[in-house]
């Protein structure tokens, strides 16, 4: 008798995951905004050197605020008082330069980075303390709560003022740059500050840095994940909490080393220098889209590039911009340029 069974059917191979297209719509926002200010300048000349500058302030801007990025983007958390991170890591870093101005004034470039070095270092840590109590005493009461959360970080932010006043004193002091690094290298008629080019390469180190702990490791891969979606974090076991004060110091050693950058770069130093930048980081963390790395790496080179373009066309423009700026991103995409947590 012929067997009439039918054969069973081959299972189906599962479908590709599609390939995620690489939207670059963003960045090229960087080189059309450089092109159009090149006939408002005029000078060539004038333009690189504006250029460079910007490139520059924008790094030093991304350090300090891609920590305050992850945090709301994870933890949800609107931080006002992420300006005193910013002062206090500039003030350790000058009680650390004071004993090591020997190394500063001397006219060796390795003397000149270690010095750097550990004032850097001991700004680091010091913010990522000072986060870890934050977090826990002021923070942590406050998860959910927006409006209580603006209210108490804001008072964070001036009792840490006040007590930069206590500690180091209220006069203006002075923050020098070390000798090696003064002035500028010539290339025809362009001059490039020296310093400007140590504070690029730290801020493309910071941001590959941290691509590649949120794209290539299991923390990065915890982190994202509860950028989208905390509870399922949770369900699998792990516990987000200790997540969030691990975010939530980095962020805050960040700022330390953006405020010693940014301290260098003006090459002065006040209780007040928090609230001076802490407007254009929040302007680049909304333009960036909340949650990402990337999107605070365009926004803060275009925030730079429209003050210094601005700053040099028509200075008194130059905060009005960076608003405009932002307005036009938003009305292009509500989310940011590249978005991750969509609250």
């Amino acid at each position: 008798m012929a067997d009439t069974t039918a054969p069973a059917p081959a299972a189906s191979a599962p479908e590709p995951i599609p390939a995620t297209k690489t939207d670059y719509m963003p960045v090229l926002l960087v080189p059309l905004l450089a092109l159009a200010a090149l006939p408002l300048i005029g000078n060539p000349t004038t333009w690189v050197t504006l250029t460079i500058a910007a490139l520059a302030m924008g790094m030093m801007i991304f350090v300090i605020s891609s920590g305050l990025t992850l945090v709301f983007g994870l933890m949800d958390v609107l931080n006002f008082g992420h300006g005193a991170f910013i002062a206090v890591g500039a003030y350790l870093a000058l009680s650390v330069l004071g004993p090591l101005a020997g190394w500063m004034q001397a006219d060796s470039l390795p003397l000149n980075l270690a010095a750097l070095g550990l004032a850097i270092l001991a700004a680091m840590i010091g913010t990522g303390v000072l986060g870890y109590f934050f977090e826990r005493v002021i923070i942590m009461p406050v998860y959910g709560q927006h409006l209580k959360q603006i209210l108490i970080t804001t008072g964070g932010l001036i009792v840490a003022e006040q007590m930069i006043h206590v500690i180091w004193g209220g006069d203006q002091k002075s923050m020098s740059l070390p000798t090696a690094l003064r002035g500028g290298i010539v290339i025809g008629d362009v001059a490039i500050e020296k310093f400007r080019l140590l504070a690029v390469a730290i801020g493309l180190a910071v941001y590959v840095a941290m691509e590649l702990v949120l794209n290539r490791t299991k923390l990065g891969l915890l982190i994202r994940a509860g950028v989208e979606n905390g509870e399922m974090v949770e369900a699998l076991g792990y516990r987000i909490r200790r997540l969030f004060i691990a975010v939530f110091v980095a962020g805050s050693a960040l700022a330390g080393l953006g405020g010693t950058l940014w301290a260098l770069y003006r090459e002065t130093l006040t209780a007040g220098i928090g609230g001076e930048v802490i407007v254009l980081v929040f302007i680049v963390i909304i333009i960036g889209g909340l949650g990402s790395v990337t999107g605070c790496f365009i926004g803060a080179i275009l925030v730079a590039q429209m003050a210094n373009y601005t700053g040099y066309i028509a200075p008194k423009l130059a905060l009005a911009s960076n608003i405009g700026l932002m307005v036009l991103v938003l009305m292009w995409r509500p989310q940011g340029l590249y978005p991750v947590a969509k609250r």
